[in-house]
């Protein structure tokens, strides 16, 4: 216990709002892994009050003003009743008896931490270098609502199963899954406008915990499936920007996390461009060894980048996460084979996840760059037959501009586009002539389409912009 309060001191000597988050946290410090238990332990409920203010207020190494030592007073108080719960849901836990750990408990102790930390910033009391024990009770708040949610919810299917009995679907709905969740996003949307309100100078303000705390709130929210309050966010940090640091002004794993929860936002709002603008950065600024963030960052790039700039990622890059190779790589190799058949064989195999990502139909827009590498080849394909004809071999230039529809239909036959056949061995001229427009509208290639004649007249130079051909 008395390490616990070494630190305290030190912390509130030097100003080391880190160090003083320890002494608050849930998770006991390497250095001292007993700190939880010694410091349940080493008091009672009849002596912890007077015990609390010795420390506090007689304690010769601190020098608390006496609101503020009030303040701490209700913290820990709170604290040591957590402390308490907690112990008993992880040796419920340990010792083989999960539905013994009550989760639901340890999270509303835990909310009983985070309303004294809340009332020592709302009262002016703490000062802005201690806003690190916001992080701390924000956090975890988070993790005991997920914990207590996932509890509630196995004992429901626990006891249905129990008694031969199906439970009905609207009782996993959202309100009996999340309902501690749903809580904690009230409580650090809570600290996010206590943040957002401060009007200290900048020195001296509550705002450098803005981008931590809104972080919090997109993982709350996108857990919830909540993404229209994630958009909520963001405009109360544009209203605020005035009077907002800037962003480059915080810790980079603040930013990192902020431009991607933006860029996914923005990815599913179908505004790609942006999209590829937010996740480019959070790719490029997160750390190389946090390979579990650039996979996250990669899922939603990826996608985009073939949306935006028809580019596929690299063999090598897909290789840096075992995910990412499963999930894009057969995506990848039928786009730039222009197999139709391998790539709705790849889509469906990865459906799961993707839906789950809410990435499906975008990479489902996949299918344009397989298409125009398809006409593309058909063209190549087209002018090395004509060079041969013409005695000039295989390196020779032709100038073929026109591709009768027939050759694409057998093309896209080929390629597995069996919807195409008019079922009569025939072709269904109509299906073929809308791909060959939709990519034209879209910019894949330039040309026209002649109806009467039956052919495709390409352009000279540049027939398929940014290939080359």
């Amino acid at each position: 216990m008395e390490a616990l309060w070494d630190d305290f001191a030190t912390a509130q000597n030097t100003c080391n709002g880190y160090l003083l988050a320890t002494t608050i946290s849930p998770e006991a410090p390497a250095t001292d892994p007993a700190r939880l238990y010694n410091f349940n332990r080493g008091t009672n409920a009849y002596s912890l009050q007077t015990d609390l203010r010795y420390k506090l207020q007689y304690n010769p190494s601190l020098h608390l003003e006496k609101k503020e030592a009030a303040s701490w007073h209700e913290v820990f108080t709170a604290f040591y009743t957590f402390t308490g719960k907690l112990l008993a849901a992880e040796e419920a836990q340990t010792a083989s008896r999960p539905r013994e750990a009550d989760w639901s408990t340890v999270y509303e102790s835990w909310k009983e931490v985070l309303s004294a930390v809340y009332r020592g910033y709302s009262g002016n009391v703490f000062e802005a270098w201690t806003i690190p024990c916001l992080y701390v009770v924000g956090k975890y708040l988070r993790i005991f609502a997920i914990k207590a949610d996932e509890q509630v919810a196995a004992s429901q299917r626990d006891s249905g199963l129990a008694f031969g009995e199906l439970q009905e679907e609207d009782a996993f709905g959202a309100a009996s899954k999340n309902e501690k969740l749903e809580d904690a996003a009230r409580q650090i949307n809570r600290i996010f406008a206590l943040c957002l309100g401060d009007r200290s100078p900048l020195e001296d303000s509550r705002k450098w915990a803005l981008y931590y705390t809104a972080n919090l709130l997109f993982k709350t929210y996108f857990r919830l499936n909540s993404i229209p309050l994630s958009k909520n966010i963001l405009r109360s940090l544009r209203a605020s920007a005035s009077d907002t640091p800037e962003l480059s002004s915080f810790p980079r794993a603040h930013q990192v996390t902020f431009k991607y929860y933006s860029g996914v936002i923005a990815f599913l709002e179908e505004d790609y461009a942006s999209a590829e603008e937010l996740l480019t950065f959070a790719y490029e600024s997160c750390e190389r060894r946090a390979t579990r963030n650039l996979e996250l960052i990669l899922m939603y790039l990826i996608p985009t980048k073939m949306l935006t700039a028809h580019r596929l990622p690299t063999r090598q890059l897909l290789q840096t996460s075992p995910t990412l190779d499963r999930l894009f790589s057969p995506l990848c190799t039928a786009i730039k084979r222009a197999d139709l058949r391998a790539f709705n064989a790849a889509l469906e195999a990865g459906e799961d996840e993707f839906v789950k990502r809410r990435i499906y139909l975008t990479l489902e827009r996949g299918r344009d760059i397989l298409l125009r590498n398809l006409f593309r080849k058909v063209f190549i394909a087209g002018e090395v037959e004509d060079a041969k004809v013409d005695g000039g071999g295989v390196g020779a230039v032709a100038k073929r501009t026109r591709i009768p529809v027939r050759e694409i239909a057998a093309a896209l036959r080929m390629a597995g586009a069996t919807e195409i056949d008019d079922g009569e061995g025939g072709v269904d001229t109509d299906e073929v002539e809308c791909l060959v427009a939709n990519a034209i509208y879209k910019n894949h290639m330039k040309g026209y389409i002649a109806r009467d004649r039956g052919i495709v007249v390409l352009s000279k130079t540049g027939a398929f912009p940014g290939t080359g051909v």
